[in-house]
């Protein structure tokens, strides 16, 4: 993998602070929303829709902590921009950085009582957003975010370092000045089947994003609660844990975390010689095997999981000859 030091010049005017929102063109956005706050403990704030006067768009906008969902969704047969999205691409933007919400919506009707509590998300701010983009067209679309966005090359790591008997990807990582808004680009690399980025470029009808991660402070209790709220996620096999143990121990890197508890809830551990990272990465959140969920806590760590890309290429691959998708490269 490769870091990159060199930020250029600091922008003269404006700045992007943060990830903002995320707006997902969906074809319910009252279920789509509902299926987020039942999951992943959001809860609803907002809504746009006829009761507001919106004729045309309907809006749910539903929150943890600073993470912001919007789900749009079409109110009158015909809409072409829409519906051509939703024959291709499933989430439709990611915005940066105002500091304030605007306040267009109307507060949401109050959900239906729950007979049960249920376990909050413990999901505190989105940390990064992985587009995935067809062959040979990862460094175009990073160059776009360099020359129109001031972004700079922050990591990057190739198909030698990231890949499987069976496939490869390579990733460039761009970020604003202020480091504060990570965007990781993958494209797949000719392998022997096909990529799973190119499994997800076939079923989004072209490029788009493959997953956005969720940090938290406690990602133990977190992983216990989105279970508990029936959540799915992928599962790294235990030789992973046996081979996580032996590096640990000629490591600098003491892991706070009970391994032993990490082992039984699939947590994976990624580390340097400064710090590690915990991640765990859900199974995809809808019936195309495209947009999934990360959720991640930093200790002092700001990679990808370069050394888990391996464990969860072969995890996600699982699952893609599963579903009669790793099929030989043409």
């Amino acid at each position: 993998q490769t870091t990159y030091t060199d930020k250029g010049e600091k922008p003269e005017k404006g700045k992007f602070v943060k990830f903002h929102h995320v707006t997902f063109w969906v074809g319910n956005a009252k279920q789509a929303a509902v299926f987020y706050c039942d999951k992943m403990g959001f809860e609803p704030v907002a809504y746009k829709g006829l009761e507001t006067g919106s004729r045309e768009v309907v809006s749910h906008v539903i929150k943890q902590d600073k993470i912001l969902f919007v789900f749009e969704s079409a109110l009158n047969p015909g809409n072409e921009e829409m519906g051509e999205h939703l024959m291709n691409n499933l989430l439709s933007q990611v915005s940066y950085a105002a500091d304030t919400f605007r306040h267009t919506h109307s507060p949401p009707p109050p959900p239906p009582q729950l007979s049960l509590s249920r376990p909050p998300g413990l999901l505190n701010f989105i940390d990064h957003i992985v587009g995935n983009q067809p062959d040979d067209a990862m460094v175009p679309v990073s160059d776009w975010y360099q020359n129109c966005l001031l972004f700079h090359r922050f990591w990057s790591i190739d198909d030698k370092q990231i890949h499987t008997q069976y496939s490869a990807l390579r990733s460039i990582v761009v970020t604003n000045y202020e480091e504060t808004i990570k965007m990781p680009i993958n494209e797949p690399a000719p392998g022997v089947k096909k990529s799973q980025i190119q499994e997800y470029c076939d079923y989004n009808g072209g490029p788009g994003v493959q997953h956005i991660a969720l940090n938290t402070s406690d990602i133990i209790q977190a992983i216990v609660n989105l279970r508990a709220r029936g959540m799915d996620f992928l599962a790294a096999p235990d030789a992973y844990y046996e081979s996580l143990r032996e590096n640990l121990k000629t490591s600098k890197i003491k892991v706070k975390e009970d391994l032993k508890r990490l082992q039984e809830l699939k947590i994976l551990v990624d580390f340097d010689d400064k710090g590690y990272l915990l991640q765990i990465f859900t199974k995809p959140v809808q019936d195309r095997p495209t947009l999934f969920l990360e959720v991640i806590q930093r200790h002092n760590h700001f990679g990808f999981g370069a050394g888990n890309f391996k464990s969860l290429f072969e995890a996600i691959e699982k699952d893609q000859d599963a579903r009669g998708n790793l099929t030989v490269y043409n």
